[in-house]
């Protein structure tokens, strides 16, 4: 049997230092450094929020506003209100609440509220936009200008249906906000 060698020094610093004590009774390798790795640089991102009825409710309000803008272009291109399309901005804005604001019993119910004035908000834009088709001027310049002007068409314009898109967009976001929650 032989003995062992030692390494040669020569042309090798590091050779001739004495080597680090190890550990008595424990793990020889946790003692060294780099034995355990350094915390990843990589943050995960947080859970998404649930369950937050007032981060839901601002949820909805913005989903509100923008189904409204999509609604009233929807009315002004095609000059009629469709019925899906109401039931489309409803489910948006409920699901939207539902998402965020979880199962919380005011989620669905501010989700409705707020769907009734979306669609309401669209049916303005959209006789809005059909007289600035008229009068070859901008959306905008007919709801600040003429404001009186368009809800009064609305008024004039409103019959059993217009009532009925009200109702089935609200049921849409109870609905969409109760399902999402869930």
């Amino acid at each position: 049997m032989t003995q062992p060698t030692p390494p040669p020094t020569e042309g090798n610093p590091y050779a001739a230092q004495p080597a680090a004590p190890q550990p008595t009774g424990g793990n020889p390798f946790a003692q060294q450094p780099g034995a355990v790795p350094p915390p990843s640089p990589y943050v995960t991102a947080p859970a998404p929020a649930r369950g937050n009825v007032a981060l839901g409710i601002v949820a909805a309000v913005v989903a509100a506003l923008v189904t409204a803008g999509i609604y009233g272009a929807i009315i002004g291109a095609t000059e009629r209100e469709i019925g899906y399309a109401a039931i489309g901005v409803g489910f948006l804005v409920g699901l939207a609440a539902g998402k965020i604001g979880g199962s919380n019993p005011v989620v669905p119910v501010v989700s409705a509220l707020l769907s009734l004035g979306a669609i309401y908000l669209g049916q303005l834009i959209g006789i809005a936009a059909i007289g600035a088709d008229e009068l070859n001027v901008s959306v905008t310049t007919v709801l600040t200008d003429y404001f009186g002007d368009v809800t009064k068409g609305w008024k004039e314009s409103a019959d059993a249906m217009t009532f009925l898109f009200f109702a089935i967009g609200a049921f849409a976001a109870f609905s969409g906000a109760k399902k999402a929650a869930s």
